[in-house]
């Protein structure tokens, strides 16, 4: 090589192989190289054996999804660009044109919409089912549904719902079941032995935008299964969709994965707190929170998620929601969350920083009113990492707020 530009783009010098660390090594790469055409043509991606290209994984994606699958119980995993995506690979891997999915009517506001936008365009047809009714989930499955999605806790609410129960229904009528595990992480209970005997659901997605990355940074999704053929349809659905990564988003999460346990534990304790000291505000009508007694669906927590640890209180992560008063009006429970400092307004949780969301209409989220549920304003708050007492001082100084 007599010019210099080439010799930098194929300079001779290799690192030695070995070289270990605390985190992961970050591969970046679209093009991956072969040694020979007879390797281009014997390598396999589908079974992470070897790498093709950038888009079927490196040794950074394949370490996270092995991870990933570890933490939720499972053996095989793909990542997503998103919660919602990974929510949405599982619809498209498994359903198709006259099929039927059926969705818990709490569930997540985004994947009640996909249902009702481009599923239904698809003619994949749905039907809400109450999650707290395993008796209603089994009235409505039909021949042509395929696919049943759980959650739990239920977003926004937080009801708990019997999951041994309703998976029961799905073994029992044959169809699958899949679970948005973003609530439980992996951390509460193993959603692919439920019973502590193996009742396992079919997929679980996951948002791991909230506690697997922990920074409020990051956008990323996975979904796992045990079931290798059911993996396999997942996957080719994935590679089809052309779905990717960011290397440098999978290696935060990566970095974030052996603190998730501290932090889970830190954040649930917060939130499990601050919703004690809440039931003791005349201004809330009712605190949902699963490991409270008075919460709905607190018996279905306790089967599922505990007690699991020395405290005998098992795991229940650090979301809790209030239901204001119907006196207040919704101008004042804005006026409310306006009022906090350390609480910022925000979606998502799972982060280091304390976050409140007001619903003035849960209405339009739910097929109707539930009848667990009392009247009034819902406010759901995320715990962060903050110290309780500065919350529940923060959360003291704003209800004189919701007075004025």
């Amino acid at each position: 090589m007599t010019d210099f530009s080439t010799h930098l783009i194929h300079h001779p010098y290799a690192p030695p192989d070995e070289f270990s660390a605390p985190q992961p090594g970050v591969f970046k790469a679209s093009t991956v190289f072969f040694p020979s055409v007879a390797a281009m043509r014997q390598r396999e991606w589908k079974d992470k054996s070897a790498y093709t290209y950038g888009l079927h994984g490196t040794p950074t994606t394949f370490t996270l999804e092995a991870r990933i699958a570890s933490l939720e119980g499972g053996q095989h995993c793909v990542l997503t660009t998103s919660g919602l995506a990974a929510i949405a690979l599982v619809n498209m891997a498994l359903l198709k044109t006259g099929d039927e999915v059926l969705l818990p009517d709490n569930a997540y506001g985004p994947s009640k919409t996909l249902a009702e936008g481009e599923l239904a365009a698809w003619g994949i047809t749905h039907q809400f089912y109450d999650p707290m009714s395993p008796d209603d989930l089994a009235a409505r499955i039909t021949p042509r549904t395929r696919l049943v999605w759980l959650e739990a806790a239920g977003s926004v609410t937080l009801e708990f719902p019997d999951l041994i129960a309703l998976v029961g229904v799905c073994k029992a009528r044959g169809v699958w079941c899949a679970i948005d595990d973003t609530w439980g992480a992996g951390m509460a209970y193993n959603p692919f032995d439920l019973d502590g005997q193996g009742l396992a659901v079919d997929l679980s997605a996951h948002a791991l935008t909230k506690y697997p990355s922990g920074g409020g940074d990051v956008l990323m999704g996975s979904v796992t299964t045990r079931d290798a053929a059911l993996h396999q349809r997942v996957q080719l659905a994935h590679m089809r969709l052309g779905i990717g990564v960011g290397v440098n988003d999978a290696e935060a999460v990566l970095r974030s994965l052996p603190s998730l346990a501290l932090r889970y534990r830190a954040q649930d304790q917060a939130a499990r707190a601050l919703a004690r000291w809440c039931l003791e505000q005349p201004q809330f009508a009712q605190v949902l929170h699963p490991a409270l007694s008075g919460s709905p669906g607190h018996a279905h927590w306790r089967q599922v998620c505990g007690p699991a640890d020395a405290r005998g209180e098992g795991a229940a992560a650090g979301l809790f929601s209030v239901i204001v008063d119907a006196r207040y009006t919704p101008q004042q429970v804005d006026a409310f969350c306006d009022g906090l400092k350390l609480f910022k307004i925000g979606y998502s949780w799972g982060g280091p920083i304390s976050l409140v969301v007001p619903y003035d209409d849960l209405t339009a989220m739910r097929q109707a009113w539930p009848a667990h549920l009392a009247r009034g304003t819902l406010v759901r708050f995320s715990s962060g990492l903050e110290a309780v007492a500065d919350l529940q001082a923060d959360l003291t100084q704003a209800l004189g707020r919701l007075a004025g």
